[in-house]
């Protein structure tokens, strides 16, 4: 299995595994492990998986890390189902990895930034395991329209942390507060987070993303 590999200092009794998104890599998140409270790193296995290599329509197909292909400017238009299907399946083998290590599913936490944000709602919402969290950042929900009926109730009521910039030129602040809105129609714990920046990480939001998981997995 692909994936950068963060052990913790003592024995993991947790695990996040945290998407990147297009066209970077497992290393891209890596840096902020140290950055998060030791109360977490100290027993947390952080997992980076680097998505598979394909061509990205979009991007006049050139081939890159991708979860899934995108054909359009509006990212809810033609829509990559076997892509995605694809990257859900690789996600969720990295769940069952970590359950066969001892971890409980309630211990996992799936993350994930812009296209890896969307694989992580798309799998986490859908998952039979009960999660401990999901974490959306500068993302949006794919596939809405069939989310009410292929979600499970296991995640019902998992808290989903979701952080967006408002000034993302990549994904509008508005796909993300749309994509938060729906989520609270279905019933969704969304911990909504606004960041004076584009479409990246902000060190308030690092700390915010510290304090959320003290809360999840504590």
């Amino acid at each position: 299995m692909d994936a950068i590999i963060v052990e913790p200092p003592k024995q993991a009794t947790a695990s996040v595994i945290w998407l990147h998104g297009l066209g970077a890599n497992g290393n891209d998140f890596e840096p902020i492990v140290p950055e998060l409270p030791n109360e977490i790193t100290q027993h947390t296995r952080f997992i980076f998986p680097n998505a598979p290599m394909r061509p990205i329509t979009i991007n006049g197909g050139m081939v890159m890390r991708g979860w899934y292909d995108i054909e359009a400017m509006d990212l809810t238009q033609r829509q990559d189902v076997a892509g995605t299907k694809e990257s859900q399946q690789l996600v969720d083998n990295f769940i069952g990895q970590e359950m066969d290590m001892g971890i409980a599913s309630d211990k996992i936490i799936l993350a994930g930034f812009s296209q890896g944000g969307a694989i992580a709602l798309y799998t986490g919402l859908r998952s039979e395991h009960k999660l401990a969290g999901i974490m959306a950042l500068s993302t949006y929900l794919p596939f809405s329209d069939s989310l009410p009926k292929e979600r499970h109730t296991a995640n019902q009521d998992t808290s989903i942390f979701y952080g967006h910039g408002e000034y993302d030129p990549v994904i509008p602040l508005a796909h993300g507060e749309q994509s938060s809105r729906l989520l609270g129609t279905l019933g969704y714990q969304v911990a909504w987070h606004t960041y004076a920046m584009e479409h990246s990480v902000y060190p308030e939001e690092i700390k915010d993303i510290g304090q959320w998981l003290v809360k999840c997995l504590n």
